[in-house]
């Protein structure tokens, strides 16, 4: 059994998403909330943004670190999770649920090609950590 919901996709970079029609939910993994610790801050981009596969969104705060969030798919910001600016540790608490961080608009058919499905991501974190 998996630990990552089969309903989305995921990054090599630890975020996931899960598209319902033209928008698509993005936030990280259950992996790196563990590896982040408890979150303390979370900057995201305002509403309208527009980024690039790949390119870094925002950025998380966590007791140990700071890490950088990259959008999975290229897209327009349709909606950000406010919730997170007085409990980011709903990040913690439930990644894959209310600590989602943004939701785009979908620009591009084969935006979701270079994800992997959970059980894809679920063999490349224990491969990460022979590494």
């Amino acid at each position: 059994m998996s630990s990552y919901p089969d309903d989305r996709f995921y990054s090599n970079s630890h975020e996931w998403i899960r598209v319902d029609g033209e928008t698509a939910t993005i936030g990280i993994t259950d992996h790196a909330q563990k590896e982040l610790g408890d979150v303390v801050f979370v900057e995201l981009p305002d509403v309208g943004e527009i980024f690039d596969e790949g390119q870094e969104f925002g950025t998380i705060e966590s007791v140990k670190a700071v890490s950088e969030l990259f959008l999975p798919i290229a897209g327009e910001i349709v909606e950000v999770n406010k919730g997170l600016v007085d409990e980011p540790n709903a990040v913690n608490e439930d990644p894959h649920g209310d600590g989602w961080l943004v939701r785009v608009k979908v620009t591009s058919d084969g935006a979701l090609d270079s994800l992997m499905n959970a059980a894809a991501y679920e063999k490349f974190v224990e491969e990460e950590a022979k590494a």
